[in-house]
């Protein structure tokens, strides 16, 4: 096949006039009126690209973590779409708007307005579910409204986010709050020995100073002789006006102050006191008016085909489809069809086993993006640029077949569709590929091919040997230490579940989306006496905190500087004395707005270097604070060749993070880098059952090999190891498979297999035991 050649080695394929599927197949890159033209791009780590990306065609990036596929197609091509979109408002409106800043990139041309369909998760909302994200519910309330029986009212009758529908007891949450009054005050101390625990309230501050003066109780007694009386003034006196001194100020009960100080609010948001206090003191009941449906009784009356509106949004979706598809009233034969088209949108792409009433900010960062793909299924919208970050995140290689298909209607509707991914399956549906590397961090950026996959296979790049690549099944099992009994598991789906969890091994745990696995291990094992979860989920923590923060390697690193230059070591913190006045040491001015996502821009006064200019003064071997802070793990470990810092950045390069930045902000990192960060930092414990959720998430499949050695090197070490996943490549190396199954939500929750890979391939009949089978089999 002639090629052609362009900067960076790129090879872009050229192919001759041929049939209609030839030339959807193998389109050039060549035509300049149907490309993405990208030239120069340098941001982040990428080192001047230039390449052209075919529209209205499936491209498929990869390459290693940190290879700058993410800086390419997220940073560079759609943050300049969102970029060029707003620019088309008038300046009045941009003036409301916040300012984005262009790409580092000499050129970008032949743009269309792109849509990112990432794994962020939707927000912790408690109004916000399923139904509510996907328009499902809108159209469930109007089918209610028209045809419910007895009749109710409009469709807001039917909201609990509105008055008219909202059960007025727990105002449409589902949940009534609970306050621990023991985690407010200890009744065993008085006011002056600081009985008051609430942030804020110390003896002698402000706020304790109102308690004690408020002439209701005397400050000296313990809370536990307090009368009745005085008790519930401490507590639960509503807001009244009250002189103190010469001071007239409001006077309000603990509970009362806490309740309204707190219950509003974001936890994630909170202060990490104020958060640690209120994961302690408030809790979150079913609410006992709604019974946790969240609509008020005239919404929960009324009743279509024998169905309230609160138990169709309680159904798996799988099988509220087929309850709507069998409403036979034809008056609201359109809505029926929005809504099942809907549906059959969400169980197509495999979550027919989630509920309408599902909270939003409980979805997994695939299942999020697969929620939000609905939403694009059936637009009119054509010419558009999709944008997915690894959509085959959390599906079993059952169900990335189906999400093949989808992102394939989605080409076929005439739209450029772009997709940062690793998974082979998905590699060989692409038209086109883009192969970023070579290496991670500052031995990446540059593109090491462009073309078809047959082109890919030959190129001889990294990810062309490793797209055939198998790993085989274990010759020799290892012999378990012992077991982990678990009995009458019922927790969500689980019907039941009596299993023996080996210890002393590498376990998997395996089934489809929904099929009860992380309800398994989760609900059963994680919070189990010397267990460490290594998962997903954000890590909670400030906009300063990073790796560096984060894992303690901070520490030693201000230390050295501190020691270097006769200085305290608290300048060196972003967090304290040297941090830049402007933007706190965060390096960024964020500008949160309600109605968009948050836009971050370099801070002009320190740019971007998070310390005051004194402090980048001090300097260790030749370099800064801010320099150290930006340099990769792997470039550190050269830097810092002993003692603690060494000790912590060899276990970040251990579990494949060598090209993260030492200062990157955590609230960057994918849900698979999150989870290997905090993998390092429990490393040094021996003796433990280490828990891990698809922890090949965001992994090449090189890098694959390096974590099943790291797995092996856990278990070798004395520990056990069970892991969450769908990659073959982890089950084949597994000493022991545990498959759910064999359906997902009410078709699972069942174990259909325990024992060694071996056997499941040999005797296996779940759908778990077909794909590895044939993964196993091919040469």
């Amino acid at each position: 096949m002639p090629t052609t050649r362009w900067k960076g080695s790129v090879v872009l394929p050229t192919s001759q006039p041929g049939t209609e599927h030839e030339q959807h197949r193998d389109h050039t890159a060549a035509d300049s009126h149907d490309s993405i033209q990208v030239r120069g791009a340098r941001e982040n780590n990428l080192k001047g690209v230039s390449l052209d990306v075919p529209k209205r065609r499936l491209t498929v990036f990869t390459g290693v973590s940190g290879s700058g596929k993410s800086s390419l197609v997220f940073d560079t091509i759609a943050a300049e779409s969102r970029r060029l979109i707003d620019e088309t408002y008038t300046a009045f409106v941009q003036g409301f708007m916040p300012s984005l800043s262009r790409p580092d990139v000499d050129a970008l041309r032949n743009l269309s307005a792109a849509i990112i369909v990432d794994q962020e998760r939707m927000g912790a909302n408690a109004r916000s579910t399923v139904g509510t994200v996907t328009d499902a519910h809108t159209m469930l309330r109007i089918v209610f409204s028209r045809i419910g029986e007895p009749y109710v009212g409009g469709a807001s009758a039917f909201s609990f986010n509105l008055a008219e529908g909202m059960c007025p007891e727990c105002e449409g949450l589902g949940k009534a709050s609970e306050i621990d009054v023991d985690a407010l005050v200890d009744r065993e101390l008085s006011l002056n020995e600081g009985a008051i625990k609430v942030p804020g309230f110390a003896v002698d501050s402000w706020m304790w100073q109102v308690m004690a003066g408020s002439g209701l109780y005397d400050p000296a007694v313990k809370l536990k002789d307090f009368t009745p009386g005085q008790w519930d003034d401490l507590l639960h006196k509503p807001p009244t006006k009250l002189k103190y001194g010469s001071n007239n100020f409001t006077y309000e009960g603990l509970v009362s102050r806490v309740r309204r100080s707190y219950l509003g609010k974001d936890r994630e948001s909170m202060q990490p006191a104020a958060r640690a206090f209120a994961d302690r003191a408030i809790t979150l009941a079913r609410c006992p008016a709604c019974d946790g449906t969240r609509l008020n009784e005239a919404a929960r009356s009324a009743k279509v085909d024998g169905r309230t509106i609160t138990e169709c949004s309680a159904m798996q979706i799988s099988d509220l489809a087929g309850f709507v598809r069998g409403i036979g009233d034809r008056t609201v034969g359109p809505v029926l069809d929005g809504l099942l088209s809907t549906l059959d949108s969400l169980v197509e792409i495999g979550l027919g086993y989630l509920s309408l009433d599902r909270e939003s900010g409980t979805l997994s960062g695939g299942e999020a993006q697969r929620v939000k793909m609905v939403r694009h299924l059936n637009s009119s919208l054509t010419d558009v640029t999709y944008v997915f970050d690894e959509p085959t995140a959390g599906l079993h290689p059952h169900d990335i077949q189906r999400m093949n298909t989808l992102l394939l209607q989605l080409r076929d509707k005439g739209n450029t569709v772009l997709v940062v991914e690793h998974k082979p399956e998905m590699i060989a549906i692409a038209d086109h590929v883009v192969d970023l590397g070579p290496g991670a961090g500052t031995d990446g950026g540059q593109v090491c091919f462009a073309g078809d996959l047959a082109s890919l296979r030959a190129s001889g790049t990294l990810t062309g040997r490793y797209l055939d690549h198998r790993v085989r099944l274990r010759e020799q099992v290892r012999t378990p230490s012992g077991h982990l009994p678990i009995r009458n598991a019922t927790l969500h789906n689980l019907k039941g579940v009596d299993v023996d969890l080996p210890l002393g091994v590498l376990t998997v745990v395996t089934g489809v989306a929904g099929s009860g696995k992380s309800s398994l291990i989760h609900g059963h094992v994680a919070g189990l006496e010397g267990v460490v979860v290594a998962d997903q989920s954000p890590i909670r923590g400030s906009r300063r905190s990073n790796p560096a923060t984060y894992t303690g390697l901070l520490d030693p690193v201000r230390t050295a500087f501190a020691k270097a230059n006769g200085v305290k070591p608290a300048l060196f913190s972003a967090n304290s004395a040297g941090a830049c006045p402007a933007c706190k040491g965060i390096g960024l001015i964020y500008t949160d707005l309600v109605m968009m996502a948050g836009v971050a821009s370099v801070c002009e006064k320190c740019e971007g270097k998070r310390f005051t200019p004194e402090v980048l003064t001090y300097t260790l071997r030749g370099r800064n604070i801010s320099e150290v802070l930006a340099m990769p793990v792997a470039e550190a470990r050269d830097f810092f060749t002993t003692g603690q810092a060494r000790t912590i950045l060899d276990r970040l390069a251990a579990v494949g993070l060598g090209y993260l930045g030492l200062g990157q902000p955590l609230t960057t990192l994918s849900g698979g880098e999150r989870q290997r960060l905090k993998l390092a930092i429990n490393m040094a414990r021996n003796g433990t059952t280490y828990v891990l959720d698809e922890p090949t998430t965001g992994l090449h499949l090189a890098d694959v090999d390096q974590l099943l050695a790291l797995l092996d090197r856990l278990v070798d070490d004395g520990n056990s190891v069970i892991v969450i996943e769908h990659h073959q490549a982890v089950m084949a190396h597994a000493d022991w498979i545990v498959d759910l199954g064999p359906g997902a939500g009410h078709d699972g929750g069942q174990v259909v297999f325990s024992g060694t890979p071996g056997e499941l391939v040999a005797t296996g009949t779940s759908l778990t035991a077909v794909h590895l089978r044939d993964y196993v089999s091919r040469p």
